[in-house]
């Protein structure tokens, strides 16, 4: 069985398009401060192992667990998911006219193995105004996403352009996910 260690409907859907139809969703209480003496992909990439190794030590020897964890980076410095309003306002009138860095670390436990990997798109917001931020906040939208946004909804028209993986910064790179499954023996280029 496949499980993924997260309650997001953005990596359901991902999951699901990937062709993958069956899993179940366990999502992963571990929560692990970000290691400053790494790398950040690797930093990043480390917290989502943690995650799977949370949801593994009660799984089947058969059992495939997948997790993610997605940071957004300002200047270096990671930007969570906001407190409230004022703290999504923040960063928000941080992120405008700006670009920032979006790295999806990835963990795949099959078998007792860990497959670990990060993936890394940078992402350029227009100039915003007090107004734009005031409405996207009361969207609702940026409430439960790292940076205080979701490229994929309404957010999506404060971007000026990204460089590298769109998926990457939804919150889970398709493309590399597909890589660590192979890799652990599950077959998704298959045909049946």
């Amino acid at each position: 069985m496949i499980i993924l260690a997260s309650a997001s409907p953005r990596r359901r859907e991902l999951l699901s398009g990937m062709g993958i139809e069956e899993f179940d969703i366990r999502p992963s209480s571990h929560e692990a401060p970000l290691r400053r003496d790494l790398p950040r992909t690797e930093a990043v990439a480390l917290i989502a192992s943690g995650k799977a190794r949370d949801i593994a030590s009660g799984s089947g020897p058969d059992d495939i667990v997948i997790a993610a964890d997605t940071l957004v980076f300002l200047d270096g410095e990671p930007l969570g998911k906001p407190r409230d309003a004022l703290d999504a306002a923040r960063m928000l009138r941080a992120l405008s006219g700006r670009e920032h860095q979006v790295i999806t670390g990835l963990a795949v436990i099959a078998g007792g193995v860990t497959y670990t990997d990060a993936v890394s798109t940078l992402v350029s917001f227009l100039p915003l105004t007090d107004e734009q931020i005031d409405w996207y906040i009361s969207t609702g939208e940026p409430m439960d996403k790292a940076g205080a946004y979701g490229i994929q909804g309404k957010g999506g028209m404060l971007i000026q352009g990204i460089s590298g993986d769109y998926y990457n910064v939804v919150g889970l790179p398709v493309s590399r996910l597909a890589g660590l499954l192979e890799a652990a023996g599950h077959k998704v280029f298959s045909r049946g």
